[in-house]
């Protein structure tokens, strides 16, 4: 089905609670690799339930850890004549990934979420089409917890009749050499230990599915390097302090294969942190753009 315009603008999601644990907390630090040298004190803080620490960028996925309708809220249903879009997922690509953190998260809790479209634009016909969503968590008292914003480009879905110009534009990094660098191994298994925090799609476990798809061997799914650019700024940058980190947001632009080594980049400039991640054994850079915010 098509991307209907201004329809989609009017899209949202159920609200639903969900409530996680240290194991969904730990289960997420040992995905984007921390934790692997089992006498690193400043790691073993995010694996271990004494004085348990959380990466802020966890957020992506620990709404899915314990999931149900939020009582007494009914799903939203679209205005009266308005279209549903269903866009086609098969050809689907995350385009870009932002955490907003009102306050630092707990190492366990209970939230509720509700998503929303906040816009489309139209690349146009063959072109592919950009959705941005948003989700919200907030908590009992319905105070904001925490913001998530996800950009998402549809290459099937082009040519709908949206807005062309008007997308917002990507943080732009320092182009002076950067203040710091640093080198973060992943592991072969890497991807079949971070699809256990609930996303299963075979293109990161399955060699057939893989090479169906175009690539050589799984890949490794973005929110892990997503993550694992969050680990740099927190080693590189923060000493470990999870709850220094406000925001923190990237562009992905290249896949990462279980067992490459990441080089992230870093700019310090006043609470902002920019970077950008590369594989340099392929010369990829996989993330542009990116942007923690200090408190």
């Amino acid at each position: 089905m098509p991307i209907y315009y201004p329809d989609i603008l009017d899209q949202r999601t159920a609200a639903r609670t969900f409530t996680y644990g240290d194991k969904d907390v730990m289960l997420y630090a040992l995905g984007i690799g921390l934790g692997a040298d089992p006498m690193d004190e400043q790691e073993l803080a995010f694996v271990y339930e004494k004085n348990l620490k959380i990466v802020p960028t966890a957020a992506t996925v620990l709404a899915a850890a314990g999931n149900r309708p939020a009582e007494g809220r009914p799903a939203p249903q679209l205005p009266a004549n308005h279209r549903q879009s269903t866009m086609n997922f098969m050809l689907m690509v995350h385009g870009e990934q932002k955490v907003e953190l009102h306050r630092p998260l707990p190492a366990a809790g209970t939230f509720t979420v509700e998503g929303r479209t906040l816009g489309a634009w139209d690349k146009g016909e063959g072109k592919g089409a950009v959705v941005v969503n948003e989700s919200v968590w907030t908590d009992e008292k319905g105070d904001k917890v925490a913001t998530l914003t996800m950009s998402m480009f549809y290459r099937g879905d082009g040519g709908f009749g949206g807005p062309t110009e008007g997308q917002p534009e990507p943080h732009q990094v320092p182009t002076r050499t950067p203040d710091a660098s640093i080198d973060i191994a992943t592991r072969p298994d890497q991807a079949l230990i971070y699809r256990l925090n609930g996303d299963r799609n075979p293109l990161h476990s399955d060699p057939a599915f893989a090479k169906g798809a175009g690539f050589p061997r799984p890949i490794l799914h973005g929110l892990c390097t997503y993550g694992i650019t969050c680990r740099a700024v927190l080693k590189e940058v923060l000493g470990y302090d999870a709850d220094a980190i406000q925001s923190h947001q990237v562009r992905f632009s290249a896949p990462v294969f279980p067992g490459d080594v990441i080089s992230v980049d870093l700019w310090k400039h006043a609470k902002n942190v920019s970077f950008e991640a590369r594989v340099k054994a392929r010369g990829a850079t996989v993330i542009r753009n990116g942007l923690t915010v200090l408190r």
